[in-house]
């Protein structure tokens, strides 16, 4: 583990360092996840244009002369950049002492690129034997189809999410979010965090690879086994569980609600809440109500349709059943809710000022008896301008020979 560490800032990976080589958004947002954790994370960019997101708008903000984009905010928060032309002896020198004072590469090349550049994964383990190198395709490493550009709209095809979503068969929809690369890089830090742990006991570093599909699959979870086991093959079935009902989103006055009635016990408490034989035909149990979703739902609206949104979560909540609205994403930044989680965070922009990003999903405590004290990481960086802590990265290097 690296001596060095980001002052003032302190989280479970302080002391660590990670060299970030990734652009676009599954291997940045796995470097942002070290970077919120404590880590020191190093952005290598390409000088001139830096990473391809920095270009990916509107929306654009800041001045003319200068457009922030706000693509390139979303995963690179906790970051420092350094802009190094890796075909170059100079860049390639700087990579080279890089890696030997990091715990962590992430690179997210097409296979065979960073081979071609002289980092090959034998030449980076040499240079640093105890380094854990994440490395993220689209495709996967091997197999008749490694080569194939990754992503993340046609990974979610490819590997049959879309096949899942949408209001029915006619009717395949993408994630509203690149899940495919958010997955991928969600799943290549926790391999790191594995490898860092079997470093402590062998003091060896590890290739830890993943790709948009295999976080995909990853995902499948019950659909999966429906495929595998049950042979069947699903298909988007809107916004109702394919397995549960009711569960799902269900119109009211001037509004819709979201409810999971996930057990015999809460479909006996909803009907007793909205005057509902709970033993009517085609409803008297799961199965039953899946087979007969349609009339379930058309019984269920015709219930709500006397309440308002508000009324009705209020008769919900007292009823004891699980239920919920659709925020924006701007009701969703001004909950109470999301910023008691730190689900919002403030940072100094050096073009744009104080700006708001979304906040990290992990809280740490600390156990003192019956008190437990949050140690989350609070003082928090804005995505850095190109090259802009070059000087001082260097000098780091230098520092120590």
């Amino acid at each position: 583990m690296s001596n060095d560490t980001i002052t003032g800032v302190e989280g479970p990976l302080t002391g660590y360092t990670v060299i970030d080589l990734s652009r676009a958004l599954a291997g940045p947002h796995a470097g942002m996840m070290f970077g919120d954790l404590g880590a020191r994370v190093i952005k290598v960019e390409n000088p001139g244009k830096g990473d391809d997101s920095r270009s990916w708008g509107p929306p654009f903000v800041g001045p003319e002369d200068d457009p922030q984009a706000t693509y390139f905010f979303s995963c690179n928060r906790n970051k420092e950049s350094i802009a190094l032309d890796l075909k170059s002896d100079t860049g390639k020198q700087t990579l080279r002492e890089l890696i030997s004072r990091a715990d962590v590469l992430i690179e997210n090349f097409r296979s065979g690129v960073l081979d071609r550049l002289g980092f090959s994964t034998t030449v980076c383990m040499e240079i640093n034997p105890r380094l854990v190198l994440l490395s993220i395709t689209g495709f996967g490493h091997d197999g008749p189809e490694s080569s194939r550009a990754g992503y993340d709209q046609i990974a979610q095809g490819e590997a049959g999410l879309m096949s899942l979503t949408g209001s029915g068969p006619d009717d395949m929809q993408r994630v509203g979010v690149p899940i495919a690369d958010l997955l991928a890089g969600i799943y290549g830090s926790y391999g790191v965090l594995a490898a860092l742990l079997e470093r402590e006991r062998t003091g060896k570093g590890k290739v830890v690879r993943t790709s948009l599909i295999a976080g995909m699959v990853g995902v499948h979870a019950f659909q999966g086994t429906r495929a595998t086991v049950a042979g069947q093959n699903p298909q988007p079935g809107g916004n109702h569980h394919p397995s549960l009902s009711p569960y799902g989103l269900f119109k009211c006055h001037e509004g819709a609600v979201q409810i999971s009635v996930g057990n015999e016990n809460l479909w006996q408490k909803f009907c007793a809440a909205f005057d509902i034989d709970p033993a009517t035909e085609g409803m008297s149990d799961n199965a039953s109500r899946v087979a007969n979703r349609p009339a379930v739902i058309e019984l269920i609206e015709s219930k709500f349709a006397a309440f308002g949104p508000e009324d009705l979560l209020a008769k919900l909540g007292d009823a004891g059943i699980p239920s919920g609205t659709v925020r924006t994403l701007e009701e969703v930044y001004s909950w109470d809710q999301a910023l008691s989680q730190g689900l919002k965070v403030s940072v100094d922009h050096p073009v744009l000022g104080d700006i708001d990003l979304p906040g990290p999903p992990l809280r740490f405590f600390d156990a003192d008896g019956e008190a437990e004290v949050e140690t989350t990481r609070t003082a928090h960086d804005a995505p850095p301008l190109l090259n802009e802590d070059a000087e001082a990265i260097v000098s780091w290097l230098d520092s120590d020979g």
